[in-house]
């Protein structure tokens, strides 16, 4: 353990001088939470009359999404929060890919590549560490985004009943669990490229198409393909953690220390 804090804290003080890295972390999160907080807000006075275009939205469309006992403007507003909660996926991948792609690739242009491969760490904890360093800042930063969100909605929102609606079981395991599992792929499959290219640049390009699978269940929401109600999130977190655990295993094997100090030099 001492060894991955070591990398813990060298990682911190190399990224977080990076401007577009502290950009990224504290921007997103807020961008993220005023969207929701922006649509909550604005839609809070809408009455049964306005929303009368929505009453298809208590039938299949919502699959459960609004509970009995609301109004039409309710079951309204729980329909177009719900639609843009994912955007609360886009974190915890956005934020680690930027750390992570920096991570092996940047490490060869400063010159500090070869040292740390040098040292008696094993690939195994240098890859924790990295990962580590990468996965934190993106769950921290998603946990607190979705705090802020359920203190406003708490404020904004008077009936309780569609506060509970808002931050229900599926956004629960969404933030909780398929968050910090979106972020381990995303680290994962960052460090496997950066370890495969001389660019950061070019690492960060490539490592940015791990956020597709997210904007691909975003924009299937909206267009009404599917419903991501709890049963469907629960099947996401299982086939993520499978995923991770492939990841995982194929990223020890890209890995391989000695072919990149020397193909690299």
């Amino acid at each position: 353990m001492k060894k991955i804090n070591t990398i813990l804290r060298k990682e911190w003080a190399e990224v977080f001088k990076n401007r577009m890295v502290i950009f990224v972390v504290a921007f997103l999160p807020i961008l993220m939470t005023a969207i929701p907080l922006g649509i909550l807000f604005s839609t809070r006075d809408t009455t049964s009359a306005s929303s009368a275009s929505m009453s298809g939205i208590n039938s299949e469309t919502t699959q459960g999404m609004c509970p009995e006992g609301l109004s039409g403007s309710d079951c309204f507003q729980v329909f177009m929060i719900s639609e843009f909660m994912m955007m609360f996926m886009i974190i915890p991948v956005a934020i680690p890919v930027t750390i992570a792609a920096y991570s092996i690739v940047g490490e060869k242009s400063t010159r500090s590549l070869e040292p740390l491969l040098a040292t008696p760490i094993t690939t195994a904890e240098l890859l924790v560490g990295k990962c580590l360093a990468a996965v934190i800042p993106g769950v921290l930063a998603t946990y607190g985004a979705f705090g802020i969100f359920a203190f406003g909605s708490w404020i904004l929102v008077a009936n309780k009943m569609l506060l509970t609606a808002l931050l229900d079981a599926r956004w629960l395991i969404a933030i909780f669990i398929v968050g910090p599992l979106l972020a381990v792929m995303a680290v994962v499959f960052s460090l496997m490229v950066s370890s495969r290219v001389n660019d950061p640049r070019v690492a960060e390009q490539v490592s940015m198409v791990i956020i597709l699978p997210v904007l691909v269940g975003f924009f299937g929401q909206i267009a009404g393909l599917f419903v991501l109600n709890k049963v469907v999130i629960s099947w996401v977190a299982l086939v993520m953690l499978l995923l991770d655990a492939v990841l995982v295993f194929l990223a020890t094997k890209v890995f391989q220390r000695e072919q990149i100090l020397t193909r690299w030099k």
